[in-house]
This record gives C-alpha cells, structure tokens and sequence, in this order.
C-alpha cells in the first residue's frame, strides 16, 4: 500500500469520525433525558412499592381500628394517586422518545447507505484519477522530449541563420564588386567609343568634307519637310542606318465612339516615315513641330490624338486580359512581380493571394479562376501587399498592427513584425533583403531588421502615415505621405529630416519613378501632384471632372517608364494621364469604387482591384 492511499483512507476515516460526532450530538441530549426518566421510573416503582406496603399495614391497622390510621390512609391514597399520573406521564414521554431513536435509527441507516455509495463513487474517483496521474507523466517525460528536440533546432537554426548572414555578407560584397568592375568597364568603353567616334568624325571631315556638309543639308531639309507638310506621302517603311526596315504602328488612329481621325490632323504614315528618317524619337518630333511655327492649340490636339491612337510612346492597356474574383469580400491591394507574369492581392478577408496571368483568350473563358497560393497569418484585413527586387519574397501589413514577410517559392510565413500601436498601412524593403520599414496610423515610422526580427529605429512623424517609398535599393531616402497632408523626407543616413513638402489635402499614396526624380502624390482633393524630387516642388497636378479618389488609401501607379500614371476612382473608373498633363484615356469594367492598380514592370498591362471584390488586368492586346 502506498503513502499516498495510506494517507487518503486515514483521512477518509477521519472525517468520517467527525460527521458521526456532529450527527451525534444533536441527539446526545435526548439520549441523557431518556436515560434520567427511566431512572425516575424505577424510583417511583420503588416509592410506589413502599406506599403500597405502608398501605396494606395501614389496611391492617384499620381493619383492627382506630380512628388516626383513616386519616394517614386518606393522605397516602391521594399521594398513590398523583404518583400514578405521574407515572402515567413519564410512561408517555418514554413511548415518544422511544419513538424518535427508531426516527433516528432509520436516519443513521439511511446516512450509512449514502456513506457507502459515497465510498464506493469515491473509489472510482480515485481509480480515474491514478490513470490521469499515470497519464500526466507520461506527458511530462513527452514535454521533456520535445523540449530537448525544440532546443536542438533552435541551434540548428541558430547556426543555419549565422552562416546564411556570412554569405549574404559574402554576396554583398561581391556584389558591390560587381557594379564597381562594371561601372569601371562601361567608363572604358565610354571613353573608348568617344575616342573612336572623334577618330572617325576627324576621318570624314578631313577626307569627305563635301559628303558632310551635303548630308547636313539634306537632313535639314527632310526635317523642314516633315513639319511643315504632314500630309506627304511617304507610306512605305524607310530603312534604318543597318539597313533593316524600321515599322511603327501603320493603321489610322481611331477613338471616341469609332471615328476614324482625318487627314487634316495628320497622316500617321507620313509622320511616322519622317520621323524613323530622319532618326528623331517622339520628343524631338514634337519639338519641331513647335519651332516650326505651329499654334499651341494645333500642336495639342495633334498631340492628345496620336497619344490616345498609341502613336508616340507605349499603347494603352484598353482590352480586358483577366478578370477574377481575388477575395471573399472587399479587395484593398494589388502589386506586380518584379519578375514573371504573377500578381500579388491583398483584401479585408485576413488573406494575401498570388495569381498566375496568362496570355491569350483562355483566361477570359475561365469560369473560376483558382490563385497559385494563398498566404494566410494575418489576424485583420491587409492593407498593402509589396515583392522585393529578386521576387522571392511577399510583404504585405495588415489592420492588427502588425506587418509580415511570405516566401514565393514554399508559400511560408517567415517573419511576423509586431510593434506599432496601430494598424500598419504601408512597408517598403530598405537595403533589401535585409531591412523593411513600416508606416502605421499610430504617427509612426520603424525600421525593422529581418536578420534579428527586431525594430532597430523609429521615427516619430506626428501624423497618421497611408504610404511610403524609398528611393534606391539602398534606401538611402524614405519618402511618407501623411493625413497631415504633408511629405515627410527622411535620411537614414545621417537620421535628419528634410524638408516638407505640404499638399492641399491629406495623402492616400505616394509613387517613385525608377530613376528616383519624379514622384506623384495622390490627394484626398480628387487631384494627383507631380513632383521633381530635383527642385522639391509639384511641376504638374492632373485631374478631371468626373475623377474621384475613392479612399483614404486608394493607390495611383507610375507605368514602367514613367511616361502615365494610373489612378482609379469612386465610379469603377480607371483613368490613364500622360506626365505631359493631358488624360489618354479612362477604363472600364469595375462596377464599384477602384481601390488600387499597379502596372507591370514587365509589359504594358495593368492589374486593379476595388470593393467590388473583382480584380480586373488590361492589356494592350
């Protein structure tokens, strides 16, 4: 018998000694006048057998005579005669306390059989209560395992973590050597294509004078020609300097409701030959039209025809490639892959989803389109989604004031990055793919390192922060808009601030051209600012009468290189401006407010997401 069962029966017994005590007394007393009164019974039989002795003596004496023994009768009768109720009354109260011990008899069986079912329910309890013990132990020494195993893997991959910081040191390194070796390459061959350059102008200038001034003249005239009459016929493509014929777009330019535009305009042939001629790129073309002498008001509409046709730059993505239901409810961010035909969304369903875009009508007869991945961690709606450079990894913040790092390859969470005291808006990679910063509504910007998964710096802006970007790889620069309406410019470097730059209305969103000079700032006035980061000042504002932002965090978009900009509006519509000021063309297809759009670094298409749930791609083809 163990201590442990030794123990408990000793305190079973001993508590089952105190309740027969407290049962017990409450009928101890009783027991003691019961007790008394038949000790009075006996003395009163013992009294009653004197008198009825004294009697018959007295019975005796009377029977012989005399007149005093009558009165000591009388007296002795009466006294037999309350002795004999008394007696009656005591055999009464005995009969009733004989009565309550069979009451309290029963009682303490009754309470015997409980006892008895309470010890037996009790066994049992002790019975499932050894297995549990047994059970616990068994945990424990389970626990203890998966604790040394747990401990193992954390220096596993503690270790793991070292050597892959050494050779991201290693890889950096090599890098930066890299770009050193091939900055100084690209200065050699600079200097020596400059070097034959004014070797062979030297050559035909000195041998071949008359040929130089004669093509010189010859070019001028082309040019006058090609300004003044842009009705020529020149409709066959005119062979490049290699001898391999140079092509633009040779169908006439159509817009509106079909109109085809007339030849008053232009004639798209003839500019086009004239242009791929003379060797002058769309720039230089409307350059000479304006020094030719041509009205501002001709040269305009000249212009916004052959932009709205597709004639000077890239085409617009007008044509519906993909549409698809992205997220169970409302959709708030959408970003291409810097790499590949793959988009990134993010919704108020707690989901990140990436979606493989093909080609070809096969996507627009898709049913159902299913996403390549689902990343799945964030406990509230995302609120932006972000690759870095390589598109290996997926960055995306949430409404639980928290931002997280997936992986494209396995789908896996890596690093979850809490901190801020509100819902964080924005992140952007710093000195990828070391450093990320964050902006959150609590007026606060931090930059998180995801070797130690820590904040190692943050930045007090005093105003609730919608979007950032950063201005090289290095991240060098941070640029935050703010519900302050202002542009906050920070330098990591030295850990100052710039200068301020004030809008006229809170800002939803901030976009950075790839060569880090412009910037454009979409404001809660239904206007987008563009910026020269050069000068510090807004060189353009586009707008339009019909545009509206559709939310404090609505998103416009640079295309690739930085010739439009893409915002979408409360109406479902997607309006596409020329930097040069003037709006190419509006989309449709998003039956409610358009919340973000991106346009991809890989070709001329345009991905788009609003409360509608619906994510719609355009392209050009």
């Amino acid at each position: 018998m163990s201590t442990e069962e030794f123990v408990w029966r000793e305190l079973v017994v001993q508590r089952l000694r105190e309740r027969d005590r407290k049962e017990c007394q409450n009928f101890k007393e009783i027991i003691v006048q019961n007790n008394r009164l038949i000790d009075h019974v006996a003395q009163l039989k013992s009294d009653n057998l004197k008198l009825s002795v004294e009697n018959e003596q007295l019975r005796n004496a009377v029977s012989t005579g005399g007149t005093g023994p009558n009165v000591a009768m009388a007296t002795l009768e009466k006294k037999l005669l309350a002795q004999q109720e008394e007696l009656t009354d005591l055999h009464k109260r005995k009969g009733e306390h004989s009565q309550m011990i069979v009451d309290l008899n029963l009682k303490v069986e009754q309470q015997k059989k409980l006892l008895n079912e309470k010890e037996h329910s009790l066994y049992k309890l002790q019975t499932v209560n050894n297995s549990l013990r047994a059970e616990v132990q068994l945990f424990h020494s389970s626990l203890d395992e998966l604790k040394k195993l747990n401990t193992t893997l954390l220096d596993e991959h503690t270790a793991l973590q070292l050597a892959f910081s050494s050779l991201e040191d290693k890889m950096r390194h090599i890098q930066d050597e890299n770009r050193s070796l091939l900055d100084r390459l690209m200065r050699y061959k600079s200097k020596d294509a400059d070097k034959l350059n004014e070797e062979n102008e030297s050559i035909i200038r000195k041998r071949l004078p008359s040929i130089f001034r004669k093509r010189s003249a010859k070019l001028k005239r082309d040019l006058e020609d090609a300004v003044r009459e842009p009705n020529s016929a020149v409709n066959q493509s005119v062979p490049a300097a290699g001898g391999t014929p140079l092509h633009r777009n040779s169908s006439p330019a159509q817009f509106g409701g079909g109109a085809t535009v007339s030849d008053d305009e232009f004639d798209e042939a003839s500019i086009n030959g004239a242009m791929e001629a003379l060797g002058l790129d769309d720039e230089e073309y409307i350059n000479a039209r304006f020094t030719a002498g041509e009205t501002s008001h001709d040269l305009r509409r000249s212009i916004d025809t052959m932009k709205a046709a597709g004639y000077l730059g890239q085409p617009n993505p007008t044509n519906i490639l993909m549409k698809f239901e992205a997220h169970e409810n409302e959709s708030h961010a959408v970003r291409w892959s810097p790499v590949g035909r793959m988009v990134a969304t993010g919704g108020a369903d707690r989901k990140v989803k990436l979606w493989d875009i093909g080609k070809g009508s096969y996507c627009l007869r898709k049913s159902a389109t299913e996403p390549r991945a689902v990343l799945s961690g964030s406990s509230a709606g995302i609120n932006s989604v972000d690759f870095d450079s390589t598109g290996s990894y997926v960055l995306g913040t949430s409404n639980d004031y928290g931002a997280r790092v997936w992986t494209v390859m396995d789908n896996r969470l890596r690093h979850t990055l809490t901190g801020h005291s509100g819902k964080v808006m924005t992140a952007k990679y710093v000195q990828e793919p070391i450093k990320v910063v964050t902006g959150s509504h609590d007026r606060t910007l931090k930059i998180w390192d995801l070797r130690s998964i820590a904040c190692i710096e943050t930045k007090f802006a005093g105003s609730s922060c919608n979007d950032l970007c950063t201005t090289d790889s290095l991240g060098s620069t941070i640029i935050s808009g703010h519900y302050d309406k202002k542009i906050r410019f920070w330098d990591i470097r030295t850990e100052k601030q710039a200068d301020d730059v004030l809008m006229p209305a809170k800002i939803t969103s901030l976009d950075l051209s790839k060569d880090c000079n412009y910037l454009i700032c979409s404001v809660r006035d239904d206007t987008i600012k563009l910026l020269d980061l050069r000068k510090n000042q807004v060189i353009s504002t586009f707008s339009n009468e019909n545009f509206k932002i559709s939310c404090d965090f609505a998103r416009a978009a640079f295309n690739s290189v930085a010739t439009k900009i893409a915002c979408g509006s409360a109406d479902g519509t997607i309006y596409i401006w020329n930097v040069n000021g003037f709006l190419e063309t509006t989309l449709k297809g998003h039956s409610s407010a358009v919340n973000a759009v991106s346009w991809s670094p890989n070709s001329n298409s345009l991905a788009s997401v609003g409360k509608s749930k619906r994510c719609i791609i355009y392209s050009d083809s």
